[in-house]
């Protein structure tokens, strides 16, 4: 099964020894895609905690959908964490739009080694 996707592509600069292009997708299936924004505080574990914020994949508008997410932590007691899962599926909200739910834990990382927990609600 194929399914038609327009968008277009953005070459990075050669600023970066990491040559890189990004694809921005406009349209899935005929219908706009969509993002949303997420951000929040980490659970507080061995005497610290991080913050986080970033921007979901897109996701096709007017059907049930969900979006997977990556993001990393603020750089908190000498490191970061990395963020990365699937919403739950689109909440609608009484005057239109939706909203998603997102949890799960980071990596572990650190000079003690741990992981955080972390969840919210992302952007309308």
């Amino acid at each position: 099964m194929e399914i038609p996707i327009s968008g277009f592509m953005y070459h990075s600069d050669d600023a970066d020894p990491m040559h890189s292009h990004h694809l921005y997708i406009t349209q899935w299936d005929g219908r706009p895609v969509h993002v949303h924004e997420f951000r929040g505080v980490t659970s507080y574990d061995v005497g610290h905690n991080h913050r986080y914020a970033g921007t979901t994949e897109p996701a096709p508008s007017g059907v049930q959908h969900t979006h997977r997410y990556f993001t990393f932590t603020s750089i908190d007691d000498r490191h970061r964490h990395q963020i990365h899962g699937v919403t739950g599926p689109a909440i609608p909200i009484p005057n239109g739009g939706h909203y998603h739910e997102f949890s799960g834990y980071t990596t572990v990382d650190g000079s003690i080694p741990h992981k955080h927990s972390y969840g919210g609600r992302t952007s309308l």
